[in-house]
């Protein structure tokens, strides 16, 4: 028999998991009536890099498994569902085609690629025209070896239109050329070159621009500063720094002549 307290501290439980359950669908449910999509002044993916990652299933895991995938040209991989912003259930486990990957990180760059939506094809075998499973997926982690950059694994997520993803989305820094501080001889102190937002999977910026034109010596940016689609949330706390305008250069000149 629960005492009290316990009866309390579970009817406390189960209303915060029915309060939650309900606000997560309805937001689902306004997402699949109205789309999001892409506005104008915003950063949007290039569809030039658009490409479908093409994959095999994969029965088995273990690092034996994994060196005989990787001795045949693949990177063993691994397919989620995402729940709320970690990996959850209804995985599959693929293996990737190794130069397409490395293609891919080559071109676009590491955080690039992390942050860019692709569809994915699974065929039952090699030459195989049985597609199992055909899905976009957002890439989530990748595995480099440290010595020569060689891709060991690579972890996606599903990424259909309602869900919501943590993305951490590349910074492009602008106006360094008119930037008052920069003029007077200060430099840059670059501290964040990502940052983290919950993206809606339909409105995933490939890059955020970090406006420096307006920056003096002395002055910063913070993660609130920066302009993005209104559906996005910030992660992280809106204070965290991302750059600073600080100190000035003094000319070998100015030095020599000291």
């Amino acid at each position: 028999m629960l005492v009290p307290r316990q009866m309390l501290t579970r009817a406390l439980h189960i209303r915060h998991i029915r309060q939650s359950s309900t606000s997560a669908a309805a937001l689902i449910k306004d997402y699949d009536e109205t789309p999001l999509t892409y506005l104008e002044g915003f950063p949007k993916p290039d569809p030039k890099h658009a490409e479908t990652i093409h994959a095999l299933p994969r029965g088995l895991s273990g690092k034996n498994i994994s060196a005989k995938e990787r001795k045949a040209g693949r990177v063993p991989s691994i397919v989620f569902e995402q729940e709320d912003g970690q990996h959850g259930g209804n995985k599959r486990l693929i293996s990737v085609q190794n130069n397409q990957i490395k293609k891919l990180v080559n071109h676009l760059g590491t955080s690039y690629f992390l942050s860019r939506l692709f569809d994915l094809e699974v065929r039952a075998d090699v030459g195989s025209d049985d597609v199992i499973e055909k899905v976009r997926v957002l890439p989530r982690l990748l595995h480099l070896h440290a010595a020569t950059d060689a891709v060991l694994n690579v972890t996606f997520v599903r990424a259909p239109s309602h869900a919501l993803l943590k993305v951490d989305v590349p910074l492009v820094f602008i106006g360094d050329d008119v930037s008052p501080g920069l003029k007077k001889g200060s430099y840059l102190n670059i501290i964040k070159r990502t940052a983290k937002f919950i993206c809606p999977a339909d409105i995933i910026p490939p890059f955020i621009e970090v406006d420096l034109s307006e920056l003096d010596a002395g002055q910063k940016l913070v993660m609130g500063d920066l302009k993005v689609h209104p559906a996005l949330k910030l992660a992280r706390s809106k204070d965290e720094p991302i750059c600073k305008i600080a100190g000035a250069r003094a000319s070998l000149e100015q030095k020599k002549s000291k």
